[in-house]
């Protein structure tokens, strides 16, 4: 198989499965129409167009699997497949493990890594809160073990969100560590928590798609909410405990604008969203450089970074 990762200008695809993961009718400026496609293997993404609709074989439709013979092309420095020849594959003949984007890290290791914040825990509400969701519910662990953390940008891939959650609550323990006045076992549980709402704001592969609820209450919302809702039914779970923690989640994206409903307010938010802001950006930079070609040094303008991106000596090396 031809992992999207390794395609380079000038290559030629034969009979290649790759997940559709979008397509589009549209019409060019000569009034002839075709179809823009978005291709998907674990390894990413690539844009791709069918000129010639009479290559097409057969109905298929956005999130099949489909055969495809295409040249690599580069447009506006970005990779783009000129489609020669597609149609859709039949089940049995791909195995789907190798169109979804992974985690690089062992899901079961990080797991157990985060039952053993849990078990550090000493405030025993905040410990039986975490276990209620982390350690009893079946379902729950399931789905929060493959979900990913985002529709693109930073931890996008099947484990993304245990790999996010993990990393934020780790740098959370070091700013505990060096900062007494934290609330340890507020800060490592809020960090737990943070964005168990994208479960219910992303669909589950291979769609990773915004859901209804994602689109009106997003998971900032959701998660506070779903926290709020199992607290009520525990018995005399202090009241300002709640609330410090509930507005951890409220307000870990820091801004207004970045769609946090309300700016920290404690010294456990702020350091939440400081945690939770490096890890994003960290991994959104760390999976810019790991596209495209090793040997390109500049990876051009970032808008999200507001710079263009280059590639250190270290990670040449």
């Amino acid at each position: 198989m031809r992992y999207i990762q390794d395609l380079r200008e000038n290559d030629y695809i034969k009979n290649e499965i790759y997940l559709c993961k979008h397509k589009q009718l549209l019409t060019g400026k000569s009034g002839k129409s075709y179809i823009s496609m978005i291709l998907q293997d674990k390894t990413g993404t690539v844009d791709a167009k069918v000129w010639d609709l009479n290559s097409e074989i057969g109905q298929y439709e956005a999130m099949d699997f489909v055969h495809i013979d295409a040249r690599v092309t580069t447009y506006q420095d970005q990779l783009q497949l000129n489609v020669s020849r597609i149609y859709k594959a039949q089940e049995g003949e791909y195995y789907p493990e190798d169109y979804f984007p992974m985690t690089s890290k062992d899901i079961e290791e990080m797991y157990q890594e985060l039952k053993g914040f849990i078990a550090s825990i000493k405030e025993l509400n905040l410990k039986s809160l975490l276990e209620h969701f982390f350690l009893h519910n079946k379902d729950f662990i399931k789905q929060f073990k493959s979900h990913s953390a985002a529709k693109s940008v930073h931890h996008g891939f099947v484990g993304g969100l245990l790999e996010h959650t993990l990393s934020v609550t780790k740098l959370c323990q070091f700013f505990a560590d060096h900062h007494p006045i934290i609330n340890r076992d507020l800060l490592i549980s809020a960090a737990l928590f943070h964005d168990i709402g994208k479960m219910q704001e992303l669909s589950s592969f291979p769609g990773n798609d915004y859901t209804n609820d994602g689109q009106l209450l997003g998971h900032i919302f959701i998660g506070a909410n779903e926290v709020s809702h199992v607290i009520r039914q525990m018995n005399k779970f202090p009241e300002s405990l709640e609330k410090e923690l509930i507005h951890c989640i409220l307000a870990h994206h820091g801004e207004l604008e970045y769609g946090s409903p309300k700016k920290p307010a404690t010294v456990e938010a702020l350091a939440l969203h400081l945690a939770d802001n490096a890890d994003a950006k960290l991994q959104t930079m760390t999976e810019i450089l790991n596209t495209g070609d090793p040997k390109t040094e500049w990876m051009g303008y970032q808008r999200l970074f507001e710079s263009n991106i280059m590639r250190s000596s270290k990670v040449k090396s």
